[in-house]
């Protein structure tokens, strides 16, 4: 299947979005990878004259641990359906008192907090190293700042997310540990999906939704599911304003390093390549044998 030439934008929605209002023509299309089945179909349309792919991050109904989430399936599903761009949509603690619950968080780092995810779709006789000094798409995150600020949304346009395993949430000790390092919030699912879209070279921004003060701010109370699911709820319809709006402002033609982080990256011979994961991946690396 080969990619579109048209903006072809990808929707990955976390906890509280799962699915996408406005969508026309819609229609679900299942699709097989190397790495074995995406968190469920892609729900693909039109928004405004844009090529929208939305996939529900824990699948519908939510039955997914962030640990049992097959990353590399859901990247590489909306690198074949021509996925140039993504949105990626959390729920996230805050770690600083100016981030309160319902202001959205634009990270333009992470720290990795993970230790069961496979987070490369190389190995199995090629080895690659893509360049991640900058994890997320400086154009991207233009784009949805503006749009947050044109919706009027509380959004703050940098910060560092920490990915940590979970399910569990913090204890006050990790909390505490993450705010020293100078980080903004916390979560479970984005950091994998960043350095997978890198390898893909599909530009990816995150746009998290603080539903909390994690455990640090104890006159806040500690991190319940309840109240994460409240804030969510009554911040879903401005998130998808701002998504809305924000894919308008992506470049139709992209000039950014991301759409070529993998021309000098590959260092394996040629020769050496097997023949498996040279056919499993040719999608991402046929152009460059």
């Amino acid at each position: 299947m080969k990619a579109s030439k048209r903006k072809v934008v990808g929707i990955i929605g976390g906890t509280g979005l799962y699915q996408m209002e406005g969508l026309e023509n819609v229609r679900e299309q299942k699709v097989n990878t190397p790495f074995g089945k995406p968190s469920d179909a892609y729900v693909r349309g039109s928004l405004d004259g844009t090529e929208l792919v939305f996939l529900p991050r824990h699948g519908k109904g939510h039955r997914l641990l962030p640990t049992e989430l097959n990353f590399r399936a859901n990247i590489f599903g909306m690198k074949k359906l021509g996925v140039q761009q993504i949105i990626s949509v959390a729920s996230v603690g805050s770690l600083r008192e100016e981030i309160a619950p319902g202001h959205m968080v634009i990270p333009d780092q992470f720290i990795d907090r993970t230790t069961k995810r496979p987070s490369t779709f190389f190995g199995q006789g090629l080895v690659a190293h893509v360049g991640f000094a900058d994890p997320v798409c400086a154009d991207l995150c233009k784009a949805v700042v503006r749009a947050a600020g044109e919706e009027g949304a509380p959004a703050h346009p940098k910060g560092i997310y920490v990915c940590m395993e979970g399910p569990q949430f913090s204890t006050r000790a990790e909390s505490h540990l993450y705010r020293s390092w100078g980080a903004a919030v916390i979560g479970m699912t984005n950091l994998q999906e960043a350095k997978l879209a890198r390898e893909a070279e599909i530009c990816f921004v995150t746009l998290a939704i603080a539903t909390d003060f994690d455990c640090w701010n104890e006159a806040a109370g500690d991190v319940q599911i309840d109240q994460v699911f409240a804030v969510l709820q009554n911040n879903a319809r401005l998130a998808q304003r701002v998504i809305r709006k924000a894919v308008q402002y992506f470049p139709e033609q992209r000039s950014c390093s991301c759409a070529t982080s993998l021309k000098d990256a590959l260092v394996t011979e040629r020769s050496k390549i097997p023949k498996k994961t040279r056919k499993d991946l040719d999608l991402l690396i046929g152009k460059y044998l």
